[in-house]
């Protein structure tokens, strides 16, 4: 074997025909594995060094490496701009999405301030900007409205009889609702993270977690209609909520607030406008107008002084307590009825977290870890749980702002929280009066970019239907069953897909490319010829229990060759041969106590049993009586094969070599007439199962393929596998795959090995061992 260099741009490669068992020894297989036993590796898990400490250490505590190494002249200055850009934009979105969560504002404000200074300590994705996001909120209100809805807390006016709502019992549960689902979805990512679990996010496909992102959307508008219009709904729970929902804004609209619906359009006009100006101006401005913090300003000042709630009964966020909130304890016997929200919630936020982490890091040239972003969620849930916070994750439009405001680090959610901390501390009262109309136009002007989503539609109907249908069940599945029972829907219909391609993959015939050693689709490849004689069979997707019994079909459908009835046939054939045996040699039996005695007949002839005896001693004499061949047919573009009465053999000539150019054509002489499988020109004497889409063989794997080389020699076919890789082999090995009947050396390591040692075995007596093949290449290779 060696490698010789011809040109430039060529190169001439020859080798031995290789089975497993020539790999094996040519490249010296190992007969032990390299990696350390699970002994030794928990040993090393449990050794402590001060090395190994320190890296534990930096790596679960981040900021203990990046800010030592803080550059106060390159970063500080953007992140100063970056954060106090992103802190004003906290405020109204805190105050707006508390509305969405069902909790008074102010934890809105506390959400944006406690969970933030987490993250900075332990996340790892410098440009994301960590608080409320409309969808997780919006679950959080799901939950909170299901358990504590206002039918609970409405009691009888003594005086008049009416039903009145107390609006302070309502609240306080569900605050306290909210901060215990919050602690539990903290719990559930810190303990996933901690046992690297990070990768279970890989199940959220990037069209299922778009299309449940623009179902919350909706869900989040139709919340905000309310408000808009300045009416009382009722609130509704479970699936068709959301149908419910709208049918009782519609009964409602006859009692429309005007003064309110004169502030959202107000609102919705100013906002708009600016937000697209902005976007417009985006290169020429450094620092984009935080219109929703001028917009809030605005509206309390205006409401403040119209009287707008008194006169003109207009919804206002009513009370703001100055100051932070003491920590108090979730109540934890909650948790029996909020576990699967809590769960859901959390996956969600660590979901969009992770997207919008690598997005940026990506852009940015460092890497986001996985695990420890599950990590630093948890933990920022789980404190914000003990100071009635909600679930927090990433908002899109908060992380574009900071980093086209120059923001570079961590640093910029400090600097956010610090302005959020002086708008508790002291400025919160002064915006009591601000309508909760403004917020709601907030909300819906924020979610543009969830509603651009909708562009996927084309884009995926072009690329991949399959994703377009993931996308759209996803989105009808978040609106109709709300979304926790949606994101449950939607993930169990994207395995569905999986599972749906795996059982439809595609089944090619592959044919030689002349000039090459390559072998392709001849449905795809005009030059892919196949080989008179051998079948070449390939899956484009794994084998396993769900389509084992496909492969087969598939197999016996491409090759024309029906197994079942042939081996049926063949049984019915050597009965029936059987019985006539039997029948000779009773009617031989009858003739000799007929004619004579001991099996002589006059004339020193032999009995017919004699004779017959003398026939079973020869097959070839047999085989001349009873020739059983393949006669291949076209039926529907297919090869129909049946069983056929045979007396002439075939021979063909045969060349087979790759240089520069191929010919493979079979040479085959058959000394008996009518063997089984070798009576035509067009006969397949060998079938090679090209196993290189295979990653893994479970039992069916086994049974099948098993099951296949069985069957098939009892027509005298051979069985090849090629493209094997080594776990696969490994796996074979262990489920007691090769056997006598089955020995490893038919697996080889290309489709040309196995290509050519049939056409060797099967009579093409000028085929060399050594096959050779040139190549050129665009560059020059030296080897």
């Amino acid at each position: 074997m060696g490698v010789e260099e011809q040109r430039a741009g060529e190169f001439y490669v020859e080798r031995d025909v290789m089975n497993e068992l020539c790999l094996d020894k040519l490249a010296r297989r190992r007969t032990h594995s390299t990696r350390p036993l699970l002994k030794e590796r928990v040993k090393d898990s449990l050794r402590c060094s001060v090395p190994k400490l320190k890296r534990s250490v930096l790596s679960f505590v981040p900021i203990l490496s990046w800010l030592p190494r803080y550059s106060l002249r390159q970063d500080a200055l953007g992140d100063l701009i970056s954060g106090i850009s992103v802190g004003i934009m906290h405020l109204p979105m805190g105050l707006a999405y508390a509305l969405l969560a069902s909790v008074p504002p102010v934890y809105g404000l506390y959400t944006s301030f406690y969970p933030v200074l987490m993250y900075c300590i332990f996340g790892t994705s410098k440009h994301i900007s960590v608080g409320t996001f409309a969808v997780t909120s919006i679950m959080i209100g799901t939950t909170t409205e299901r358990l504590a809805p206002n039918s609970n807390f409405m009691t009888l006016n003594g005086t008049n009889g009416t039903a009145v709502l107390d609006v302070v019992a309502r609240d306080a549960l569900r605050v306290q609702i909210a901060a215990s689902t919050t602690l539990l979805s903290g719990i559930f990512l810190f303990l996933l993270g901690m046992i690297r679990f990070g990768f279970v996010v890989t199940f959220l496909s990037d069209p299922l977690v778009r299309g449940y992102m623009t179902g919350a959307g909706i869900q989040v508008v139709l919340s905000q209609l309310a408000s808009l219009f300045g009416i009382r709904t009722a609130r509704f729970s479970g699936p068709l909520s959301q149908v419910y929902l709208l049918i009782d804004i519609c009964r409602h609209l006859p009692e429309t607030n005007v003064a309110a619906v004169v502030v959202t359009l107000v609102a919705l006009a100013v906002l708009i406008t600016v937000k697209e100006l902005n976007i417009y101006y985006e290169k020429k401005m450094p620092v984009p107008v935080p219109i929703e913090l001028i917009t809030i300003i605005v509206a309390t000042l205006i409401s403040y002084y119209c009287k707008l709630r008194s006169q003109y009964k207009v919804a206002v966020i009513g009370q703001i307590p100055k100051g932070l909130q003491p920590p108090s304890s979730p109540d934890i016997s909650l948790w029996g009825s909020i576990v699967g929200d809590a769960f859901a919630v959390g996956i969600v936020g660590y979901a969009v977290n992770i997207s919008l982490g690598k997005i940026f890091g990506q852009k940015h040239g460092y890497t986001v870890d996985s695990n420890q972003e599950m990590v630093a969620i948890g933990l920022s849930n789980i404190v914000g749980g003990f100071f009635q916070c909600h679930v927090v994750a990433a908002s899109p439009p908060r992380t574009l702002l900071q980093d086209s405001t120059g923001g570079k680090t961590q640093v910029v959610g400090l600097i956010s929280s610090v302005l959020v901390l002086i708008f508790i501390l002291q400025l919160g009262t002064l915006f009591e009066e601000l309508p909760k109309a403004v917020l709601a136009c907030i909300v819906l002007v924020n979610l543009r970019g969830l509603f651009m989503q909708f562009k996927d539609i084309p884009e995926l109907w072009k690329s991949s239907k399959v994703d377009l249908l993931v996308w759209l069940v996803t989105l009808v599945c978040t609106i109709l069953l709300n979304l926790d029972l949606g994101l449950a829907a939607s993930i169990g219909f994207a395995m569905l897909t999986v599972i749906f391609r795996t059982q439809l993959p595609r089944y090619s015939i592959l044919g030689h490319v002349p000039g090459t050693e390559l072998y392709l689709d001849t449905d795809t490849y005009e030059e892919a010829k196949e080989i008179p004689g051998i079948t070449i069979f390939r899956s484009s997707t794994t084998m396993y229990y769900t389509n084992a019994q496909l492969y087969l079909d598939a197999l016996q459908e491409k090759s024309g060759i029906d197994i079942g009835m042939l081996l049926m046939m063949k049984k019915k054939r050597d009965t029936e041969e059987k019985r006539k045996d039997k029948k000779e040699k009773n009617k031989a039996k009858k003739e000799a106590k007929k004619n004579g005695v001991n099996g002589y007949l006059p004339n020193n002839t032999v009995h017919p049993e004699d004779k017959g005896d003398e026939e079973k001693g020869s097959p070839d004499l047999k085989l001349n009586q009873t020739a059983i061949a393949l006669v291949d047919r076209p039926i529907n573009g297919q090869v129909n094969w049946a069983f056929e009465q045979q007396g002439n053999g075939f021979d063909q000539d045969s060349k087979t070599g790759i240089h520069g150019e191929d010919h493979i054509t079979q040479t085959s002489s058959t000394g008996g007439e009518g063997e089984m499988g070798r009576s035509s020109v067009n006969d397949t004497h060998t079938i090679i199962l090209d196993l290189s889409t295979t990653n893994f063989a479970d039992t069916a794997t086994v049974k099948t393929l098993k099951n296949i080389f069985l069957n098939y020699r009892k027509i005298d076919i051979d069985i090849y596998l090629t493209g094997c890789q080594v776990c696969v082999v490994e796996q074979f090995s262990s489920a007691g795959f090769f056997s006598e009947s089955i020995p490893k050396s038919c697996v080889f390591t290309t489709i040309h090995d196995a290509v050519l040692h049939s056409l060797r075995l099967h009579g093409a007596s000028d085929v060399p061992i050594i096959y050779e093949y040139a190549l050129d290449l665009t560059c020059t290779t030296k080897m």
